[in-house]
């Protein structure tokens, strides 16, 4: 069966003709959707590829009706393949139940592979970059030195629960070890923890 999907992205267009191309291209059954490209929420098109069966086409008028970008285009494509389902556009001439039509969505493939290498290389020179500069990556510190230096001055003295310290400085107790205490003195912390903990918390 020959299952068709048009979309247009706002109500103020009409979908008359990706409509007519699909009647003609003997659609029998055509999903119809007002919807931008880059939304996930696509409910018609979700309909669509559920009433899709093994040895049914799937027609669209131009590829960018189905995909919001090139790698989504390639997940789809390759869905509907585990699927025993043909992707047929009529604008591009490409059908890939053809050799040529699976030799373009190969190509596809490696576009959007190399795409993905791009744009991880950038990433990883840009992070080196601000590691140059000493600028590390990640989120900001919750606490500043200064406050570091107070609460590892408190929790030595011993005179306040840690959870007490924590809620002063709006951070968790995890947060006070792995930033106030030094690797030697974390056990010694912990174990102060429980002993300055009330009762209902051990």
């Amino acid at each position: 069966m020959r299952i068709g999907y048009a979309r247009v992205s706002t109500d103020d267009q009409t979908l008359d003709l990706q409509r007519d191309a699909l009647k003609r291209a003997k659609c029998r059954q055509i999903y119809e959707e007002h919807a931008s490209g880059k939304t996930a929420l696509r409910p018609e098109l979700e309909a669509c590829l559920k009433s899709l069966r093994k040895g049914d086409t799937l027609v669209v008028w131009r590829l960018d009706r189905l995909g919001r970008s090139l790698g989504d285009l390639i997940h789809l494509t390759t869905d509907l393949r585990s699927r025993g389902v043909n992707l047929e556009s009529l604008t591009e001439k490409i059908e890939t139940g053809s050799s040529a039509g699976k030799l373009i969505f190969q190509v596809f493939a490696s576009l959007a592979e190399f795409e993905r290498n791009l744009i991880r290389e950038r990433t990883l020179a840009g992070l080196k970059a601000a590691r140059a500069r000493g600028r590390n990556g990640g989120r900001p510190r919750k606490l500043r030195t200064k406050d570091i230096q107070v609460i590892k001055a408190l929790m030595h003295a011993g005179e306040l629960p840690v959870q007490d310290i924590a809620d002063r400085f709006g951070v968790a107790r995890s947060t006070l070890y792995r930033n106030a205490a030094a690797p030697e003195s974390a056990k010694v912390l912990q174990t102060h923890a429980i002993q300055t903990a009330p009762a209902s918390e051990i």
